[in-house]
């Protein structure tokens, strides 16, 4: 591997790594609209907590379906997307010793996916395009917020090109030893994914932005619109799944040493996650009379146990890693691994909460309403969004979080402010979405749907009694506002961080951990060690995924009694 460090680059006084002065720029650019992104959902998520709790019933609901809008999409893209354009641009340089592939390109994606950004932002703030993240025809927003939708995509597409011309490079050049490393291959998956996630929003948002300008007389077709935007809309959290599963092993290693028990393994999982993870958009169709019973059956068994394998394997290697580089440090016990861990960390709790919410709360939730059947009592209801928010909330942006921690140190060359707060707001934050996803889940249970702003329909004169669901409203409405306060203490702590934080340049970061800790890690961290030595166990991490296949099969079964009671036959 040649010395590749020109006055382009600089060399990381913590991590050793050298750091393209161009990567670096990008990386900061998106990462700190990514932040902003996630303030302006999070002040929208106050709003909408507030009308969701009955007993206060904040909005109207004109003004709920606008704010709907603004949270749905600075949440789940606009906030996460600008995070793993960040993501990309570190993976293909400092993590492959490598430049950025483009100047140009770099401009492009981020000039793109900021005026896209602002020209939505700013047609569902005056009204013009309060149609939800889904917009599904033949509700009608004004011709730029499908416009911005499609710059900003196009942006994305940018940032992925530059992506895997860094990997080209870095590749030819010989930047690295070895195998591609398991965070960048990873960052690949999310990349090659992403290519086809942008042409089904492409094929989707062209149509309905040309009707729109008039340019076209009649909506498309509602059916083969929601067929192709879930191409869009699903696959886009696909992106999130293997960038966020990339940053659990980063951050494994950054926080206790870990190194993956098992490349292979590993690598085979995330190749799944291509193949088969888009397949999954089908739980959001399968209401839907156009499509074919028998597709739908076979989507729901088979193919979408492919998809849910690739998590199921990164849910054993990441905590079994952990376990493993823990033991080998010389701490023992069931769980010593574990309660013994560095939780004052932000970036390890954050991981950790991560991957918990994720696998215990969106993995079961998730197969179980991706069951034919079950979907059909569940899927206009509020166990929708409850699952979503513990796979995107509670998985992705917990995890994205937990990066932060370490990007703005290590990146910025900025510590962060008020340490002491910084170290709760992983617990703040999951904890909130959890409160929150569990009382979703339980209203939505109850019959409560998913998409009007309250259970008594504005008046309506409708036979139904929802009353029995008012407490469980009253946890979405408190989990909403922890969770809410949670992304704003990190919001403002990073925004500060990055821009006001004391300068670390020329030094290593201030560690998270104690010194003990601290010193440990960085032991293994420079030490060549073998994961997969016979002494090294990983009886903890079995146990935790027989915990979870226990609680899969209990909640799995409960559903269907539940289908049993609406479908009673004597």
């Amino acid at each position: 591997m040649g010395n590749f460090i020109t006055e382009r680059m600089r060399v990381c006084a913590t991590t050793g790594l050298t750091v393209d002065l161009d990567a670096q720029r990008f990386i900061k650019l998106n990462a700190v609209f990514g932040v902003v992104s996630l303030l302006i959902g999070a002040i929208a998520a106050y709003l909408l907590a507030l009308t969701r709790w009955e007993a206060v019933a904040l909005l109207d609901p004109i003004d709920y379906y606008k704010y709907i809008s603004l949270h749905g999409l600075n949440m789940l893209i606009f906030w996460i997307l600008f995070m793993e354009m960040a993501i990309l641009y570190f993976c293909a340089s400092t993590l492959l010793n490598s430049r950025n592939f483009s100047r140009a390109l770099g401009y492009g994606q981020f000039g793109l996916m900021l005026i896209g950004w602002a020209t939505v932002n700013f047609s569902v703030l005056s009204g013009r395009a309060s149609v939800m993240m889904t917009s599904y025809v033949p509700l009608k927003a004004e011709q730029e917020f499908y416009l911005g939708m499609l710059l900003f995509a196009v942006g994305a597409l940018l940032g992925v090109i530059n992506f895997f011309g860094g990997v080209y490079i870095a590749r030819r050049d010989r930047t690295y030893k070895g195998s591609m490393p398991l965070v960048v291959f990873g960052a690949l998956a999310a990349a090659i994914i992403a290519v086809f996630t942008i042409v089904h929003g492409a094929i989707a948002l062209i149509p309905a932005w040309l009707w729109s300008l008039g340019a076209l007389e009649k909506a498309p077709d509602p059916g083969w619109y929601r067929l192709i935007w879930w191409g869009l809309g699903h696959a886009s959290q696909q992106i999130n799944v293997c960038a966020h599963v990339a940053v659990w092993y980063l951050l494994a290693t950054l926080t206790v040493g870990a190194k993956p028990i098992n490349q292979t393994v590993c690598r085979v999982a995330f190749v799944l996650y291509i193949m088969f993870i888009n397949l999954a958009s089908a739980h959001h169709l399968l209401v839907d009379p156009g499509v074919g019973a028998p597709w739908k059956m076979w989507n729901t068994s088979y193919a979408l146990y492919l998809a849910v394998m690739a998590s199921m394997i990164h849910g054993f290697t990441v905590p079994a890693s952990i376990e493993v580089a823990q033991r080998k440090k010389g701490i023992g016990g069931l769980f010593g691994w574990l309660t013994k861990a560095p939780w004052k960390d932000p970036g390890f709790s954050a991981m950790f909460l991560s991957l918990l919410i994720f696998g215990f709360g969106g993995g079961i939730t998730g197969v179980t309403l991706g069951t034919h059947q079950i979907n059909i009592i569940a899927h206009n209801t509020l166990r929708i969004p409850g699952h979503f928010h513990m796979t995107v909330a509670g998985g992705t942006a917990l995890a994205f979080m937990g990066l932060a921690y370490y990007v703005v140190p290590l990146i910025f060359q900025r510590e962060y402010p008020l340490r002491a707060l910084a170290r709760v707001q992983p617990y703040i934050f999951g904890g909130g979405i959890v409160i929150m996803a569990v009382g979703m889940t339980l209203a939505g249970s109850m019959g409560v749907p998913r998409r009007h702003p309250d259970i008594d329909f504005t008046g309506a004169r409708i036979a139904v009694d929802m009353g029995g669901a008012t407490p469980f409203l009253a946890m979405l409405g408190i989990g909403g506002l922890i969770a809410a306060t949670g992304a704003v203490i990190f919001a403002a702590l990073t925004a500060y961080a990055a821009f006001f934080g004391k300068s670390n340049k020329g030094r290593a970061m201030t560690s998270w951990q104690t010194p003990e800790q601290d010193r440990m890690t960085k032991n293994l961290l420079t030490t060549a060690w073998n994961p997969a030595e016979g002494k090294l166990k990983t009886t903890g991490t079995v146990v935790l995924t027989l915990i979870f296949l226990a609680s899969f099969v209990v909640y799995y079964f409960a559903n269907w009694k539940a289908l049993a009671d609406v479908w009673y036959v004597k």
